[in-house]
C-alpha cells in the first residue's frame, strides 16, 4: 500500500543503531513560520479547518519537507483532538489559543467522560494515510498525542494556563477525581495512537507539555504513570515493523532518571538539559532527541551554526558499529518553533546538522 521508505535514518537513530549522519526534524515543522502555511490556512478559514481536512493536513505536513533536507514529517493536527471528540467543543481563535467550551470541573463532568469512539477521529486517520501516501517512502511519518496529564490540563482549565490554578486545585482537593479523568485520557490516547499506527504512522511521540508544572511527588503520580499507562497498551510492531515510541516532557529534566525506566526508545529533552549529563543519567536504554533553544533561529547564520556545532558536541561521540546498537541523538529543537522564525534560519540549521554530524563520525576536524 505505501511506498518502500528511502531515508529511514531517524528510525535507526531511534532504534539505536548507527547512522551516516545525526536526523533531524524539529517540532511545529509545519506551521505558521512558513508563508504558504499561512495561505493554506487562510483558504481552509480556520485552524480546525485545516486539521479536519485530510487534503489540507496533507499539504501543510509535506510543506516544509519541500524546503528543507529534513528527516521525518510530523503528522499535522493538534494534541487536543481527543477531548474534542469526548464533546468538549474545542475552537481556535486567529492569534489566541485553544479553547473548550464546556471544560471539566466538577465530579459530574468527570462521571460523563469516556474514551471516545475512534471513528470521530477518522479524519486524522484518514490524514495520516494520506500523508504516507504522499510522503511516497521519502521519510518516516511521526504520529502523535497530547499526554494524558496535558490533555487533562486543557480539559480543566478550559484553555492554556499561567497558574494552573484549576487543575491542580482539583490535583490536590479531589484526587480521585483527577486518577479518574487521567486513566481515561491514558487508554483513549492509547486507542488513538494504536490507530494512527494503523493507518500509517512508522513513530508516534507523546507531547506532555506540561509536565514541568507539577511538583515532584505529583510529577510521578499525575503524569508519569499515566505516560507509562499509555506505552504499555501501545503496539511494538506493525507489519513486522517496529514502532519507535517517543515521549517528550517540557521542563523534565529533574526527573531523566525515572523516565528513562519508561517503556519508550526515545526521550524527548528540553533546551534546559545538558546532553552530555543526560546520556549519562538515562543510560544505555533509550535515544535522546533535542535540545536547540528555539530562539537560536533567530541568530544569524554563523551563530546559528555554532549553536547547532554545540549541542552536536554535547551529546558527543557518535554511535559508528552497525554491527551493535549505542547512544544515539535526533537533533530536534528543545520545544516547538517560533512562529517568527525566519525560514531560511531553518535551512542553515538543517544543512548545518547533516554537515556537521558527518564531520563527526568520520573523524575529519571540526
Amino acid at each position: 500500500m505505501f511506498a518502500p521508505l528511502q531515508n529511514d535514518t531517524f528510525l535507526r537513530a531511534c532504534l539505536r543503531q548507527a547512522t551516516d549522519y545525526t536526523p533531524v526534524w524539529l517540532m511545529r515543522q509545519a506551521g505558521r513560520y512558513l508563508p504558504e502555511y499561512r495561505a493554506s490556512r487562510a483558504k481552509a478559514g480556520s485552524f480546525m479547518g485545516l486539521a479536519t481536512s485530510p487534503d489540507y493536513a496533507t499539504e501543510v505536513t509535506l510543506q516544509p519537507l519541500e524546503r528543507y533536507p529534513l528527516d521525518a514529517a510530523i503528522l499535522f493536527s493538534d494534541i487536543l483532538t481527543v477531548p474534542d471528540a469526548m464533546g468538549l467543543g474545542l475552537s481556535f481563535a486567529l492569534g489566541e489559543g485553544p479553547r473548550f467550551a464546556t471544560p471539566v470541573r466538577d465530579e459530574a463532568a468527570v462521571a460523563k467522560l469516556e474514551v471516545p469512539d475512534m471513528d470521530k477521529l477518522r479524519y486524522v486517520f484518514d490524514a495520516v494515510t494520506s500523508i504516507r501516501k504522499a510522503l511516497n517512502g521519502r521519510v518516516p511519518l511521526i504520529g502523535f498525542s497530547g499526554s494524558p496529564w496535558t490533555l487533562a490540563c486543557y480539559m480543566v482549565e478550559g484553555a492554556g494556563s499561567d497558574d494552573y490554578r484549576l487543575v491542580k486545585t482539583m490535583l490536590y482537593q479531589r484526587p480521585d477525581l483527577m486518577h479518574k479523568m487521567l486513566a481515561i485520557n491514558a487508554d483513549a490516547v492509547a486507542a488513538y495512537l494504536n490507530a494512527q499506527i494503523e493507518a500509517g504512522a512508522q513513530a508516534v511521540m507523546l507531547f506532555d507539555s506540561w509536565g514541568g508544572v507539577l511538583a515532584d511527588a505529583a510529577f510521578q503520580t499525575f503524569s508519569l504513570a499515566y505516560t507509562q499507562r499509555v506505552l504499555k497498551q501501545l503496539k511494538r510492531t506493525h507489519e513486522g515493523v517496529t514502532i519507535p515510541r517517543l515521549v517528550f516532557t517540557k521542563g523534565g529534566g529533574l526527573w531523566l532518571e525515572q523516565m528513562a525506566k519508561l517503556d519508550c526508545e526515545v526521550l524527548g529533552l528540553d533546551w534546559t538539559v545538558n546532553l552530555a549529563q543526560a546520556r549519562e543519567r538515562v543510560g544505555a536504554r533509550m535515544a535522546l532527541q533535542g535540545n536547540l533553544d528555539p530562539n537560536v533561529l533567530f541568530a544569524n547564520p554563523a551563530q546559528i551554526e555554532a549553536e547547532v556545532a554545540a549541542v552536536l558536541e554535547s551529546f558527543g561521540t557518535p554511535h559508528t558499529n552497525l554491527a551493535s546498537s549505542g547512544p544515539t541523538h535526533i537533533f530536534n529543537l528543545g520545544h516547538g518553533i517560533s512562529q517568527h522564525t525566519p525560514p531560511e534560519s531553518v535551512e542553515v540549521l538543517v544543512r548545518a546538522v547533516h554537515a556537521y554530524s558527518r564531520r563527526m563520525r568520520t573523524g575529519m576536524p571540526h
